[in-house]
Formats: C-alpha cells, structure tokens, sequence
C-alpha cells in the first residue's frame, strides 16, 4: 500500500515528464516557426527584388521607346500610344504587392509582347530609314540630273541666241559707194544751197545671200549743219531699236539678194536749206546701214 508521501513524489514526476513534454512541445513549435518565418522573409525578399527588377524592365523599355522616331506622323503617333501605356503599367507595378505573383507574372508576360512590339517598331523603323536614305539619294540624283538638264538648256539657248545673232548679223545689209548731191529743180548738178531742189542720195546694196529677199524698205535722216532732221511730216517715222524715230525720205525696193544700186531722194522747201556740213543716215530692216557727210555752200 502507498503512502502519501510516495503518492506526491509520483505525482511531481508526471508533472515533471508532462511540463517537460510541453516544454519540447513548444521548442519544436518555436523551431519551426522560425524557420518557417525566415523562409518566408526569404521568399518575400525574392519577390520584391522580382517585383524591383520587372519595374527596372519596364523603364528601360519605355527609354528604349523614347529613343525611337520616324520622319512618319502615324508610327510616331502609334509610338507616343506605346510609351502612354508603358508609364501606366509601371505606375501599376508600384502599387502591387510583391507577394501577388498572378499579377507579377501578368506583368511578366505583357513585358515580353511589349518587347516583341518594340523589335517591330524597330524593323519599320530601320525600314523607313533605309528607304528615306535612298529616296534622298535618288533626289540628289534627280536634282544633279535636273541641274545637268537646265544647264544643257542654258547652253542650248545660248547657242541658239548666237546662232540667231550670227544668223542676224550675216543677213544684215551693207552697202558700199555712198554719196550725196544737190540738184536743181530742173535736174543739175549743185553745191549752192540756194539752188537745191532736192538732195539725191545713192548707195550700192551688196550680195547677201542670207538676207531674206522682197520688198526692203530704206530709210533717209538728213540733219541740216544745224542738228535739225530735214522732214516733212512728223508722222513720218519707222521703228529702230525699240523706238518710233523721223525720217526725211524713204524708198522700197525689192531685193533678191543680189548687188543693186540704190537712190533716195528729198524734196527740199523753199529757204529749207543752209550752208555748211550735212549728215546722211542710211536704216533698213531696223539696222544702222551707213553715215555720210557732205556740204553745201
């Protein structure tokens, strides 16, 4: 039979085995749950760290886009849409727990399309510039072959205007043996001013086989030693050097080409003429032909 005594000191053993027992219970539990705890910190570090690199990703995605340009509005406009919804999922990612790895893998993949789209751009873009390149290249090309053009057309009109200056000057008309007298009213010879009726003035036309042939007109100016144009009317007038000018006598004559003598006369008026030096001028076909001085006394 147990006494008392023996009953208490079995009785603090229990108690004893059992408190140990919760004792090794607990250290266990408290083990565990550290080493749980550290592996989730660890896990939680990994996934801000994840979270960290994919926000770096995406900023040096949307830098890469802000590198890229076109010369074209529409893929400048469809890049502009690009880098908008770029800063929008990287203002998204920040405000995302790490520990919601569904939306980080989310991000993940749009990440790798975004990629995707940007190599694209890319291509276009090298594309456009390639193509740019030879566009300009063959602009140059155009305007060097543009530039060689109207400077042929330059040379061309130039010799064009030559040629018709030398086609002008071959078929102007020249005369020769020019001489100037006055006759009396009766048809003689005289120097006497106070006795000339009308002054006859005559030329020899030379060969010209470039000069158009027909009816050519001659224009007579006869200056008096005063400077004054001897005419009869100021109608009297022909073009010459852009200009209406007066004339004292004219006569047609038809020409073929070959050398003809030539008269002009003018009707002098009564107290018309004076003494001293007079000056011929001879025009036909708005040329200058020749100048001659004579007296008379």
């Amino acid at each position: 039979m147990e006494t008392p005594q023996n009953n208490n000191t079995n009785n603090s053993k229990k108690l004893y085995i059992a408190l140990s027992a919760i004792g090794v219970i607990l250290l266990v539990i408290s083990i565990l749950f550290f080493v749980q705890n550290r592996e989730m910190t660890t896990i939680v570090e990994g996934l801000n760290e994840e979270k960290t690199i994919l926000t770096e990703e995406y900023q040096n995605l949307m830098f890469n886009y802000d590198s890229l340009y076109s010369d074209n509005d529409t893929l400048n406009l469809m890049l502009e849409v690009e880098r908008e919804r770029i800063a929008q999922l990287v203002e998204e990612i920040k405000t995302i727990k790490a520990t919601n790895t569904a939306k980080i893998r989310e991000f993940q993949r749009e990440l790798t399309t975004l990629r995707g789209v940007l190599r694209n751009y890319i291509v276009q873009i090298d594309s456009l510039n390639v193509r740019n390149l030879e566009l300009t290249q063959e602009n140059l090309e155009h305007r060097r072959r543009y530039t060689q053009i109207q400077s042929s057309v330059r040379q061309l009109e130039e010799a064009k205007t030559n040629l018709q200056e030398k086609v002008t000057i071959a078929s102007r008309l020249d005369v020769t043996n020019m001489m100037a007298e006055g006759l009396t009213p009766t048809g003689r010879k005289t120097d006497r001013s106070g006795r000339v009726g009308k002054i006859r003035v005559c030329f020899t036309l030379l060969k010209n086989v470039t000069s158009p042939i027909g009816m050519k007109d001659f224009y007579l100016r006869i200056e008096r030693p005063d400077g004054q144009l001897l005419m009869h009317s100021r109608d009297n007038t022909f073009r010459h050097e852009d200009s209406n000018i007066n004339y004292s006598a004219m006569r047609s004559v038809e020409y073929g080409g070959e050398e003809v003598d030539v008269c002009v006369f003018y009707d002098a008026d009564a107290g018309e003429l004076i003494s001293g030096e007079y000056i011929a001028d001879v025009f036909a076909d708005g040329f200058h032909l020749k100048t001659l001085r004579f007296s008379l006394r």
